[in-house]
């Protein structure tokens, strides 16, 4: 299920601190550090249009990189922080952590939704009510998929999909140890106005306590 791993390039920033941070800051770049996988740190510059883009194209987080470093090894990382600038929510440092293809990481992986145009229960005029937009995984950093697929092809009126009903990558396993709910097809919407409407009008047409005793009351007066 995992798809290509995505190379992410970077420079070794020569010099630590504030003052080398600040200086790639005023070249363009956003600094940062690689850590982990019983190796030194190694203190990195990113372009910055390069991070914002892959920042804005989304799960920046859950996506395994293969970073490459001139002068250094290939190695997979993922990304654990990106801190931003607080007024003007723009990054300013990440922090990549090297990964094993074996590492097992805690990751959110997006849902794809198929089958719409084939689902009875949509084609009745049902709505879509999608609970969870993404699902987290313990997952084997070799085998992080691009995205899970929920199918409701065959889904009528108030059916659901559970995570029981969705593939996963081998060796993953969600963090929730419970069978929840990922969507679910909800009734017709104009049904259940027509159901309000119903019961509103038969509510208007029951008399109070009231209005009994004013109707007999006048009755009397008669």
């Amino acid at each position: 299920m995992a798809g290509e791993v995505p190379d992410l390039h970077a420079q070794e920033r020569t010099g630590t601190g504030k003052g080398a941070a600040r200086a790639a800051r005023r070249d363009g770049m956003v600094p940062g550090i690689v850590f982990g996988g019983d190796t030194d740190p190694l203190a990195i510059n990113i372009p910055f249009n390069v991070l914002l883009k892959k920042l804005k194209a989304g799960r920046f987080k859950s996506t395994l990189f293969n970073l490459k470093v001139d002068g250094h090894d290939d190695v997979r990382v993922i990304c654990r922080d990106v801190q931003r600038d607080v007024v003007k929510d723009l990054p300013t440092h990440l922090d990549l952590m090297r990964l094993r293809r074996t590492t097992k990481i805690n990751l959110f992986i997006g849902v794809d939704f198929v089958g719409e145009e084939e689902c009875p229960g949509l084609r009745k005029g049902g709505v879509l009510n999608t609970i969870r937009n993404e699902v987290e995984l313990v997952v084997t950093a070799g085998d992080i998929p691009e995205s899970l697929t929920a199918d409701i092809s065959a889904l009528e009126v108030g059916d659901s999909i559970t995570i029981s009903d969705i593939k996963l990558p081998e060796g993953s396993k969600p963090t929730i140890d419970r069978d929840f709910v990922i969507c679910s097809i909800g009734a017709p919407t104009v049904l259940a106005a027509d159901d309000e409407e119903e019961e509103d009008v038969a509510a208007d047409e029951v008399p109070t306590a009231g209005e009994d005793a004013a109707e007999e009351a006048e009755g009397g007066e008669e």
